[in-house]
């Protein structure tokens, strides 16, 4: 694979099953960092490349039976939906990774959203602080949209600018609802954070984070600069077909 370190942090280009591979090592090494005794907090991502990568996980039978007893799972972000909605990412994690790996249910933790956004989003950062010791993941996995968001923070969002000291929020998104993601400051307690596209359908949304002028309330992704040092980008070579260098 072609390695290029940015201001955005590592970024690892090749074709799509390499990618996905790399995203499986790079948790095996971020588990074996976690303090023994403590549980892997594992962040995973909703969209279509996610669930992608899930069925090649499943397909060619990649999961460590190791890393899969050690994890405990839930997604960076998350609609304010039923998890039997198909819109839920953790609900989607579920049918397509969870349950057919047989992850128990302890290891288990989607956001409640059975409460009101700004309550689940209290309640969710005060157990995912009782898991790992303080709010934030120890891998935590971004998906990359065409209009350059990641996580909840879309173009626009109050959340890019703002810092209360949270590491979760509920955020109104308009016309995409309620959501629930990580923060900026959620992001800088994470212990790796891996960035995964594919498809041409992302090459421009990846030339506008790498290559535009410094602007993440309208290219949110650049978020990531304050946290380069944590990041790896995991892009195939359709997706990086507008990264230069």
């Amino acid at each position: 694979m072609r390695s290029l370190e940015t201001r955005f942090g590592q970024v690892l280009v090749g074709g799509t099953e390499e990618i996905y591979s790399e995203a499986l090592s790079l948790a095996e090494v971020q588990r074996r960092r976690t303090f023994p005794g403590k549980p892997f907090l594992w962040a995973l991502s909703g969209g279509s490349t996610p669930q992608d990568w899930f069925a090649w996980c499943l397909t060619v039978r990649a999961f460590p039976p190791a890393l899969v007893a050690a994890s405990h799972f839930t997604v960076s972000d998350e609609r304010h939906v039923a998890l039997s909605d198909f819109q839920s990412n953790f609900g989607s994690a579920t049918r397509l990774l969870l349950d057919p790996l047989e992850v128990p249910p302890g290891h288990r933790h989607p956001w409640p959203v059975e409460l009101a956004p700004h309550e689940a989003a209290a309640a969710y950062e005060r157990h995912i602080a009782s898991i790992r010791g303080e709010a934030g993941y120890d891998l935590c996995m971004l998906g990359l949209g065409s209009d350059a968001h990641t996580a909840s923070f879309f173009p626009g969002s109050p959340l890019i600018a703002a810092d209360d000291g949270k590491a979760f929020a509920a955020v109104d998104a308009g016309s995409k609802g309620w959501r629930l993601t990580i923060t900026p400051r959620g992001l800088a307690r994470c212990g790796r954070i891996v960035v995964m596209a594919t498809g041409a359908t992302k090459a421009g949304a990846v030339g506008r984070v790498f290559h535009y002028p410094e602007n993440p309330i309208d290219i949110p992704a650049q978020i990531l600069m304050r946290c380069s040092d944590s990041v790896v980008w995991l892009l195939d070579k359709a997706a990086a077909a507008e990264l230069r260098g």
